[in-house]
């Protein structure tokens, strides 16, 4: 009976993997072959965002696939196919966008915030020590003297 149990629960999870679909594609060249895998690793799956078209089993992934197939047996070229992409989904479809003003904030904006957070320590620091300068000397010497007058009581008691 165990070995029933053990086999339907073997069988079960199996039967998830069987529909995993697995893109099975004949190149004319070896070429074509690595270049279909550079680009499908370049570019992103719309649906799931955070996956490359490579590696995502999203229906959407396995058309851009098909697509990338397509345009290379009609014999164009890596940024022919990378414009097509950008052209239908835009600069997010790239998971290193061309530099461009739409994009710059991508490029930049994360060693601006960087540098614009140690500009404000910076300055938080500077004003501490400088107030801490400043605070030493904030006495008027009538004032020291009323306070050694007040300390000198306190000690005598």
């Amino acid at each position: 009976m165990k070995r029933w149990i053990a086999a339907a629960v073997l069988g079960l999870s199996m039967a998830g993997m069987a529909h995993a679909a697995i893109d099975t594609y004949e190149f004319a060249k070896d070429g074509d072959r690595e270049r279909f895998r550079e680009l499908t690793k370049e570019l992103r799956c719309p649906k799931c965002q955070n996956q490359d078209i490579a590696d995502s089993n999203a229906p959407i992934a396995a058309d851009l696939r098909k697509e990338i197939f397509r345009m290379l047996g009609e014999g164009k070229d890596n940024q022919q196919i990378i414009d097509f992409m950008v052209d239908r989904y835009g600069d997010f479809v790239r998971y290193k966008p061309a530099l461009t003003g739409k994009t710059a904030v991508l490029w930049f904006g994360p060693a601006a915030l960087l540098l614009g957070g140690v500009l404000v320590i910076a300055l938080i620091v500077r004003r501490r020590r400088a107030e801490r300068a400043i605070g030493t000397d904030t006495l008027s010497s009538d004032e020291r003297t009323r306070l050694d007058q007040l300390l000198d009581k306190n000690t005598d008691d």
